[in-house]
């Protein structure tokens, strides 16, 4: 998730500390399950480029840590009550005969919302509600909130407190070493139980609450918000909660196909039991069985809070031994999304820290499903996307071998690429390779406009130069309706109109369009490069040379004329056709194709096929740069037989 960038405001400071115009960071957030997450990072970047200016001993760990704590804590409180995007203030403040401190503002658009609650008695003390706000009260000297119209926020004041103590450079030490020693990192994050069970109201039970349980959920929360699979996340709450918190713990998801009526109804098709965990592996599948067959029935009222449910104690091999099971919803956008239980025997019932702590966990395992789910449905649409923007199959030309790379550099989202190759009619052939600015879906729009009008036209016998000149002019006119559309949008919003000729709805693609005309001894080739890289001939002496004249990019200029080029391909001949993902690729400060580096490798192919020199290219990109390629990758190989 991107941040919006950073904009900075004046204020006073203490000796040592950033210069002013540099103490301020804001961003803004869209109000989703990956906002906390996104908080976290644009926090640890603010204090880390302040920490430079300030010293090593100004901003400590636990600074740090606390921190994260409190916007992790107000980004999910305004996105579990909001669901507004969400803006996030970090800033430095100094006032006199005050130690200077680090200041995290957090505000959402929907102030009036209320707060839900069912109203029942809670037997395990503390509501759904304000947690959050616990935690950020134990972190903070200060904090409160603010009402404006349409907006609230709240503010929390941490102290500069100095560099670490002993006990702490302890700490961290122990932590760095667990984690050299190959522990996982829910072993190390997640506290024993015998801990609660052991300490009573001691001064271990203090300590670890006022600081080892939010360590615990910040740090949590992280692992979980990186998955794009939810069972994946079901599998990381069991290794969370297991056996550091409970003996055993299960999973069940909603199924999504069950269709939704409203924000707190689902027909469904019944919840599927998606992990089970226990500290003896050899009890997992007896009590996976045990569970299938009675799954938990919570009433509907009932939100995230613990719930007392039965404890399978024949399925464990406990029969006269008792224990405690407690069942939580997992609800994330006001929609049940699954229900997680626990349960540890010898105990007639949890610890309140215990059941406080999962209920935390809980709304995160919550928000990380959502957004795991989120992602699938996008994955989903943008392959049956990309299936639809790009050809089956390309066509076989008499004469003529091809060969084709295709590698969008986004996997699960449509490419700003693509490619096409088909049968024209009257013994025509027609070839395309673009590259559409931008990514995603306004690619997918550009596209969709493109290829099937390419087709359309060639069919209809324009051409080379006629058919760019009214793709153009069609790239032209969609902008300019596109524009007046989201104009009037905001004409009837009250919004002021930007005035930009290259905003959002500019529709832009480098082109290279050719035709093919087989003949008795060769294919004669027309073709034209509109704004993009130039095709490449390789004759068999390895001799290389461009043929096409660069020209402007479609949809960017009105009434421009575009002109071709026509030569022949002889047995031996080949043509190379490549998208700036190839020439622009990246090695430091030098590109793939400084100095003719592309016209240099084409020359060492000489002599290979189609297909082997298509993969020589790919090779050498992807070898060019230490990284994977940043860019989608496409190169079409024409060799005349």
């Amino acid at each position: 998730m991107g941040v919006i960038p950073t904009q900075r405001e004046t204020l006073s400071r203490a000796p040592g500390m950033p210069a002013p115009d540099r103490a301020v960071a804001r961003t803004t957030l869209p109000g989703g399950p990956l906002a906390p997450g996104a908080a976290r990072r644009f926090v640890r970047a603010a204090l880390t480029e302040w920490a430079r200016s300030a010293g090593p001993d100004a901003f400590t760990e636990r600074l740090a840590d606390d921190a994260l704590v409190v916007v992790s804590e107000l980004v999910t409180n305004a996105v579990v009550h909001a669901g507004t995007d969400v803006d996030v203030v970090c800033r430095l403040e100094d006032a006199e005969d005050e130690p200077a401190a680090v200041v995290v503002e957090v505000s959402d658009h929907h102030p009036s919302r209320v707060v839900r609650d069912d109203g029942t008695e809670r037997p395990y003390g503390i509501p759904e509600y304000g947690r959050g706000l616990r935690l950020v009260s134990t972190l903070a000297t200060a904090w409160g909130i603010t009402y404006r119209t349409g907006a609230k926020t709240v503010w929390a004041l941490l102290p500069l407190d100095g560099a670490l103590d002993a006990e702490e450079q302890i700490e961290a030490y122990a932590a760095e070493s667990a984690l050299q020693r190959g522990l996982s990192a829910a072993e190390i994050l997640g506290p024993e139980l015998s801990a609660f069970a052991e300490s009573g109201r001691g001064a271990h039970d203090r300590d670890w609450r006022g600081r080892g349980a939010l360590s615990f959920l910040a740090e949590a929360s992280d692992l979980l918000a990186g998955q794009l699979d939810e069972d994946l996340v079901a599998a990381l709450t069991g290794q969370l909660l297991v056996p550091r918190l409970a003996d055993w713990c299960a999973v069940w998801l909603e199924d999504e196909a069950s269709g939704w009526h409203g924000p707190d109804s689902v027909i469904a098709a019944g919840p599927r039991l998606a992990r089970v965990w226990h500290g003896s592996e050899n009890r997992m599948e007896e009590l996976r069985r045990a569970l299938e067959k009675d799954p938990p029935r919570l009433p509907e009222s009932v939100r995230s809070r613990a719930v007392p449910v039965p404890w399978p104690g024949e399925a464990l091999g406990t029969r006269g031994a008792s224990g405690a099971a407690l069942a939580y919803r997992l609800i994330a956008g006001g929609r049940p999304l699954g229900t997680l239980v626990i349960g540890r025997a010898g105990l007639l019932r949890f610890p309140d820290e215990v059941t406080g702590l999962v209920e935390d966990l809980s709304r995160r395992v919550a928000l990380a499903i959502g957004a795991a789910r989120q992602y699938a449905r996008q994955a989903t649409i943008s392959r049956v996307l990309q299936r639809g923007l790009l050809p089956g199959a390309v066509a076989e030309i008499p004469g003529v071998r091809s060969a084709l790379v295709y590698e969008p550099c986004d996997k699960g989202g449509p490419s700003g690429d693509f490619y096409d190759l088909f049968p024209a009619g009257d013994g025509r052939w027609c070839f395309a390779l673009g590259d559409v600015q931008g990514k995603g879906p306004e690619a997918a729009v550009v596209i969709g406009l493109a290829r099937p009008w390419l087709r359309l036209l060639a069919r209809e016998g324009y051409a080379v130069p006629d058919v760019l000149d009214r793709l153009n002019q069609l790239l032209l006119d969609d902008a300019t309706e596109a524009s007046d559309a989201a104009a009037r949008a905001l004409i009837a919003a009250g919004t002021p109109v930007p005035v930009a000729h290259d905003g959002p709805h500019a529709r832009f693609l480098s082109l290279l369009y050719g035709e093919l005309v087989p003949f008795d001894g060769g294919v004669r080739c027309t073709l034209a490069a509109a704004g993009h890289p130039l095709p490449l001939l390789l004759g068999p002496d390895g001799d290389v040379r461009a043929v096409a004249q660069p020209q402007t990019l479609l949809g960017v200029v009105e009434d421009v004329t575009y002109t071709c080029e026509t030569f022949e391909l002889h047995p031996g001949d080949t043509l190379l056709c490549v998208t700036d993902g190839v020439t622009e690729r990246r090695s430091g400060s030098r590109q793939f194709d400084d100095g003719d580096g592309l016209a240099a490798a084409l020359a060492g192919c000489a002599g290979l096929s189609a297909q082997l020199i298509a993969e020589r290219i790919r090779t050498l990109v992807h070898e060019f740069g230490g990284r994977p390629p940043e860019d989608d990758l496409a190169l079409l190989v024409l060799q005349a037989e």
